[in-house]
């Protein structure tokens, strides 16, 4: 790894990439605890309130509602055989523009995972669902 690999960098703001539907997540009205809570911790005021505001909301208008029911829609009539179709069948093209879109999705998911359990829960959970995968054919 080379030595710059861990600063932070500075990026303009007119240089920031967003996916397409992220600032309409982003600025959803279930999203307003969690901006205000982001607020609060960048201004050093205390979250607890916020915490307890987040605490009345019910599930499905909770930020891990979100991620959990779009990883069910997501998986619901999952079938590697047709992931392997398309991927045979993909112009160059539209197979980058999916490789691009789930480069970082592994490690998201892991960062979710980590702050949903732990790191060990995260990592024993993916370690055995990479075992699982790879005895699959």
């Amino acid at each position: 790894m080379a030595e710059n690999d861990n600063k932070t960098r500075q990026v303009p703001i007119r240089d920031l990439r967003s996916i397409e539907g992220a600032e309409e997540l982003s600025t959803s009205p279930d999203m307003e605890p969690y901006l205000r809570l982001a607020m609060a911790d960048l201004q050093g005021a205390d979250p607890k309130p916020l915490l307890a505001a987040i605490q009345q909301l019910p599930l499905e208008r909770r930020y891990v509602w979100r991620v959990v029911s779009a990883l069910k829609w997501a998986f619901a009539d999952f079938d590697s055989a047709n992931v392997t179709a398309d991927k045979e069948t993909l112009p160059a093209e539209d197979r980058e523009r999916v490789l691009e879109l789930v480069q970082h999705r592994p490690f998201q998911f892991c960062l979710f995972l980590k702050a949903l359990l732990s790191a060990e829960e995260m990592k024993q959970t993916m370690l055995q669902a990479i075992a699982m995968a790879g005895k699959r054919p």
